[in-house]
């Protein structure tokens, strides 16, 4: 029979509170059931949860890697309880009435994650992720927690090929535009489909998959090195493993917990990352919540400010020419942050999750070479790859990927549209001309409700020819695979009583990124996006 303490005795474990005691003879029971040892009863407790599940090709892959952190765990003197929480496939919800349900799932995530963690009272997490709202949930939970905690996100897939070319996801939504515009043929259409994800993994360009795995490097929640491998490569075998043993040496030694990590100062580096690789604009979402957890404020105003202190270094996808598994082999996360601290883009004195500063992870990384990162002394833009835009269209702040734009700046006439749908349905047809400007409102996160993401429609009017020709401004999202001039997150939204809502047919609207501050507004200048 397993021994055990008086309740109420002190343990440096939680989870002896489920398994100490004459009272916890039927918890050690269902243990039991389990295949628990007298001798695992004695051991911590450690949740490996994940967002393992058949719906996407970015979530197949991570049941396999929950075992080997298992493994890693149980290696380390631990016993790993697996458990998996909600993934909505951002992939198959887009460009109908499921997409209302992606980002509320990241609640659903980060709240399930606390439920299980809590309710089971274990001692320490390792959390996997690979689709875009599953990366943040997961971080959210365990910032929440503040248990000791390891990040792990599942990696992307591997570029298809054509005709000798490289292919991608982006490829074939912007193919189905050139279908509709005659310029693609259904053969084409249907073998750019066949070709564009040819492994499982999440989406291969610097889309929100792979910005939310490259901050949460940033931030300290993932081993340095993790997240730009493709989920296919050997090396994740390992990199499961050093999270279950990275993990239970983090609770051995009492630190460091996800608050020591996501700090201010690690929270900028976070921002500075994702516009010095012209990331996604959903990550101006994701870094207040996960900020939130920690019980900081980083609002969108001030993300913009590190927005407008980082050069863009990286050329990648969308608005450039590589992968994540080009970076990955340019020296990945810690290759391009060594380059980007060489030009003391990022606070060197942030912890990582092995306790060290950044600063000493650094010193020991290859700094990236080649034309994926460019020198900050010779950057590939001096502008940001994302800005936070202000003007009387949105006071409150709106987002813009400037990476890959010809101009910043456009003026047009309003086309105005009340929803996705009714805008998807004129765009297909054509029904809008160069020089509009396309506005969708009633897709923010009251009016939508659920704030949609809004890949289909973007990519349409790129595969049509007319991408650097029409604007797009919406208080809906966009993908982290958008390109072109669409400004997302319009603020306040249409049904909180937003601007945007007062917006007519042929009004005209002036878009100016360069001028996107607040200062610039209030010294009577037009700043933003403006009627």
């Amino acid at each position: 029979m397993t021994p055990f303490k008086p309740s109420g005795a002190a343990s440096p474990l939680r989870s002896r509170v489920t398994v100490e005691g004459a009272d916890r003879a039927p918890h050690r029971a269902f243990l039991r059931a389990l295949g628990l040892s007298d001798a695992d009863m004695e051991k911590p407790f450690v949740g490996v949860t994940s967002a393992a599940a058949g719906n996407t090709p970015c979530n197949v892959p991570l049941a396999r890697f929950a075992e080997l952190a298992a493994e890693g765990v149980r290696v380390a003197g631990g016993f790993p309880f697996s458990f998996t929480c909600a993934s909505v496939a951002d992939s198959m919800s887009m460009n109908h009435a499921g997409m209302r349900y992606s980002l509320v799932s990241r609640e659903l995530i980060a709240d399930s994650i606390e439920a299980v963690m809590n309710g089971h009272a274990y001692d320490a997490i390792v959390g996997i992720a690979g689709c875009d709202k599953t990366l943040p949930g997961a971080m959210m939970g365990m910032v929440r927690l503040n248990l000791p905690s390891v990040f792990l996100y599942g990696g992307s897939t591997l570029p298809g090929r054509i005709e000798g070319r490289e292919v991608t996801i982006l490829d074939t939504y912007e193919a189905v535009g050139g279908w509709y515009a005659g310029r693609v043929s259904a053969g084409e259409l249907e073998s750019m489909a066949r070709a564009a994800v040819p492994v499982p993994g999440a989406c291969p360009g610097q889309f929100s998959a792979n910005t939310m795995g490259m901050v949460a490097e940033t931030l300290g929640l993932a081993l340095l090195g993790s997240s730009t491998m493709p989920a296919v490569h050997s090396r994740r075998i390992d990199v499961s493993r050093q999270a279950g043993e990275s993990v239970m040496r983090i609770l051995a030694a009492g630190g460091p917990l996800p608050r020591d990590l996501v700090t201010r100062k690690s929270l900028e580096n976070a921002a500075r990352t994702v516009a010095a690789t012209g990331g996604s604009t959903n990550a101006a979402l994701h870094l207040s919540a996960i900020a939130h957890e920690a019980g900081l404020s980083f609002p969108l105003e001030e993300i913009g400010r590190e927005f407008r202190r980082t050069p863009l270094l990286a050329d990648m996808k969308p608005g450039g020419k590589y992968l994540a598994v080009h970076l990955d082999e340019a020296g990945g996360v810690p290759g391009g942050a060594a380059r980007a601290a060489q030009a003391g883009l990022l606070h060197g004195d942030c912890l990582t999750l092995d306790g060290r500063t950044l600063e000493a992870a650094l010193q020991v990384a290859p700094i990236a070479a080649g034309p994926v990162v460019w020198p900050a002394t010779q950057p590939k833009s001096a502008d940001a790859g994302l800005a936070v835009l202000q003007g009387n269209l949105c006071p409150d702040g709106a987002l813009l990927k400037t990476a890959g734009l010809q101009s910043l700046e456009f003026t047009g006439r309003a086309r105005v549209f009340e929803s996705e749908d009714t805008a998807v349905a004129a765009v297909r047809a054509r029904d809008y001309a160069a020089g509009d400007v396309i506005v969708i409102r009633n897709e923010g996160p009251k009016g939508g409700p659920g704030m949609r993401e809004m890949l289909g429609v973007t990519a349409l009017i790129y595969g049509q020819g007319m991408g650097e020709s029409v604007a797009l401004l919406t208080d809906g999202r966009f993908s982290g695979a958008t390109r072109g001039m669409c400004i997302g997150h319009v603020s306040p939204e249409a049904a909180a009583g937003g601007a945007i809502g007062l917006v007519r047919d042929g009004d005209t609207i002036h878009i100016d990124a360069p001028r996107n501050d607040r200062t610039a507004r209030q010294r009577g200048r037009t700043a933003g996006a403006a009627t």
